[in-house]
């Protein structure tokens, strides 16, 4: 049985992040943005073809186009608009949202989505808890709660890319330079931005 197209895309998404992510850590730098700016092209692309709750590629897009350092706002603005109020109750569309609201300095929404995230898995709530900070100007609460993040990656024995670094630090890490925050975490995991 032949994989939908959105499952396709979805997999090309992961597969481009999961370069970008090698080209990281291998100090490539323009290699990596390269990579990351493809993988949100295709999170987009899969997200348009998914069913209507696929809303990780929405978070993956935004991850990847963080990372990529291009198309930031706009990514933001078409998340937001793509999601509008719906659904929630749902921590991966919370996610996405805190996230859209964060890079667009929406701060309350931000606040707002992120402490609907703490319904989901662990993960959900300490990428929860790290937004809030942000979007609260907590610098000393960020740093908690990203170390939290970092730590949760080191013990990990699969990622989703098959690359062993902490993704979700490093986007929180680049949304916060923006606001002038940093947390000095040195990890094998975290590579420089």
């Amino acid at each position: 049985m032949r994989p939908r197209k959105h499952q396709e895309l979805l997999t090309a998404a992961i597969e481009r992040d999961g370069e970008g992510q090698q080209a990281l850590l291998a100090g490539d730098r323009d290699g990596a943005r390269s990579a990351f700016a493809a993988a949100a092209d295709l999170y987009r692309q899969s997200w348009e073809d998914a069913p209507a709750t696929a809303y990780g590629r929405l978070v993956g897009m935004l991850k990847s186009v963080v990372l990529s350092g291009g198309g930031v706002v706009k990514a933001a603005r078409y998340v937001r608009a793509a999601l509008g109020d719906r659904d929630p109750g749902s921590p991966t569309a919370s996610y996405a949202q805190a996230l859209a609201a964060l890079i667009q300095g929406a701060d309350e929404d931000a606040g707002l989505w992120a402490g609907r995230m703490g319904g989901g898995a662990d993960a959900f709530g300490r990428t929860g808890e790290a937004i809030a900070a942000l979007a609260a100007n907590d610098d000393a609460r960020y740093a908690v709660a990203l170390a939290a993040i970092v730590r949760d990656f080191e013990q990990r024995t699969e990622h989703l890319t098959g690359v062993a670094i902490a993704d979700t630090a490093l986007v929180l890490n680049a949304l916060a330079a923006r606001r002038g925050v940093a947390a000095a975490i040195e990890s094998p995991v975290l590579p420089a931005l």
